[in-house]
């Protein structure tokens, strides 16, 4: 029986940890060989990418790729979260607010700027995440940390006391959409939080090709040379070439940086090119698969 091998995009539903959507995978394909790039919130929505056996060691590469969100923010009310399943911890009378302060107060938060994540976030702080330290009743203050929003679009504010508004938002991976909202209400003088997140792309990964999380199967996955030969530069390799690599062996190259190492339209491994030979990063050839379908083996006997 061959291992599944291979890399999905899954569409998370509201209301679920992205522990869980790992967990009904594992279940669904038969193997607990599979990773993610990225979580999401329980109250998010939206794409997550799995790798599946050998291809778990494609998540490294795929983990730092840029994100596009749609997202709502309400303005008038801070939560000790940042989000709507935080407590309000102040309010403020945002009926006086326009559309076109809203579109000011954007202007600082897109390009290259320094945000302080949310507080409850997984971050460490002296080895405890700070979600925790928050939860237990600590003031915990992290520090800025450079990201790039590249894109906040805004639909029409829907004005009021709590006034609302849609947003688009791609941004470099590690920006905290909540803390967006955390800091456009805070420019507005009335607090905001979000109350609903949705991510529809990773990298050149769009939720048009996503399976639900309830209905995943073998053949919905990627093969893992589509998936690399999407996200970093392709080497094509000789017969020998390619038993070389797959061997930890460093065959002559013109490449430099990080490629897809690709033999008769299969993923031979992820390598570097440096000094005129290819390094070997991660093998994803027959020998993984086949070491994956051992472990497959090894689990059912277990």
């Amino acid at each position: 029986m061959t291992a599944p091998n291979g890399v999905l995009l899954v569409d998370k539903p509201a209301g679920v940890t992205s522990h869980t959507v790992v967990a009904m995978a594992r279940r669904q394909l038969g193997t607990r060989k599979v990773g993610h790039a990225g979580t999401l919130d329980p109250m998010a929505t939206g794409l997550m990418v799995l790798g599946v056996g050998p291809a778990t060691r494609l998540l490294t590469f795929l983990v730092g790729l840029d994100k596009t969100y749609e997202t709502t923010i309400a303005l008038g009310a801070s939560t000790i979260t940042d989000d709507a399943e935080g407590d309000v911890v102040e309010t403020a009378d945002a009926s006086s607010i326009t559309q076109e302060a809203v579109a000011a107060a954007v202007v600082p938060l897109t390009g290259d700027i320094e945000q302080v994540p949310s507080a409850v976030s997984a971050i460490k702080v002296d080895g405890k995440r700070s979600y925790a330290r928050v939860r237990a009743g600590e003031d915990v203050a992290l520090t800025a940390r450079p990201v790039t929003v590249s894109r906040f679009e805004l639909g029409p504010l829907r004005p009021g006391a709590l006034a609302s508004i849609d947003a688009v938002v791609d941004c470099t991976s590690g920006t905290y959409i909540r803390a967006l909202a955390r800091d456009l209400g805070a420019a507005l003088g009335v607090g905001g939080h979000l109350t609903a997140l949705r991510r529809t792309k990773v990298g050149p990964f769009g939720l048009e090709d996503a399976v639900a999380a309830d209905a995943i199967v073998p053949e919905g996955m990627l093969r893992p040379v589509d998936v690399a030969s999407r996200v970093l530069p392709v080497v094509t390799l000789g017969d020998e070439d390619a038993r070389l690599l797959a061997n930890g062996r460093r065959p002559r190259t013109d490449a430099e940086g990080i490629v897809a190492a690709v033999h008769d339209g299969e993923l031979v491994g992820i390598a570097r090119g440096e000094g005129g030979r290819l390094h070997p990063v991660a093998n994803l050839g027959v020998a993984a698969a086949d070491q994956a379908a051992k472990d497959a083996a090894t689990e059912a006997d277990a």
